[in-house]
């Protein structure tokens, strides 16, 4: 790695490990539990609920990491986020989805330890992660707005959507910044942060159970 390559990747590995590490007070929802009755509740609740959950930022903050590593990455945010909105919807049509909380941790583990391998693993079986684990999440999220009328759930839909392009894509840019373009041998920093997404992962996992 060249030697001005470091600091940046020292910083990025800082700032992403320091947003998977944050667990706000608020911990799964911007109107404190409240299904949002306006359009700018929506909206503002789509917007905070992925980066409030601990679980939620970590699978952002590894997608963007793994997507970093391909010449066609800056795509493969789209399978999570389309995922995601049709996970939204299997919730609002009341499917029911067994272990759905213990899902969205897998699959934060899943995205973090694929930002650590030192190969880069298959352009499809990454696509099918992130739409699974989209998928996942997306259904998780739905619980937050069930109940709620036309409006306020477009704005929510919406927010949701906005804030998870940005998150991933930008953080997916910002590796290749540091890695200077050669993605497919991560820089040590940003493989510590898929270790620490993978952690988070597995800390939401197991840490219910001492609650």
């Amino acid at each position: 790695m060249p030697a001005q390559t470091l600091p940046k990747t020292r910083l990025l590995a800082a700032i992403l490990g320091g947003l998977v590490a944050a667990t706000p007070a608020l911990a799964h929802h911007p109107m404190g539990g409240m299904t949002p009755e306006t359009f700018t509740q929506g909206l503002l609740s789509g917007l905070g609920h992925p980066v409030i959950g601990l679980d939620h930022l970590a699978a952002l903050v590894g997608v963007g990491l793994v997507s970093s590593r391909f010449a066609r990455g800056l795509a493969l945010p789209a399978f999570w986020v389309l995922a995601m909105a049709a996970g939204v919807g299997l919730h609002l049509a009341s499917a029911n989805l067994p272990y759905a909380e213990a899902l969205v941790a897998l699959s934060v583990v899943a995205i973090g330890l694929a930002a650590t391998v030192r190969t880069t693993l298959p352009y499809a079986l990454i696509a099918a992660l992130f739409a699974a684990g989209g998928a996942v999440h997306g259904y998780a999220l739905g619980e937050s707005i069930v109940g709620a009328e036309s409006a306020p759930l477009a704005a929510y839909l919406a927010g949701l959507v906005a804030v998870q392009v940005a998150l991933t894509t930008g953080i997916a840019f910002a590796a290749r910044f540091v890695t200077d373009g050669s993605p497919a041998m991560p820089a040590p920093g940003l493989r510590l942060a898929g270790l620490a997404v993978a952690v988070a992962g597995a800390a939401t996992l197991v840490l219910p159970a001492f609650a």
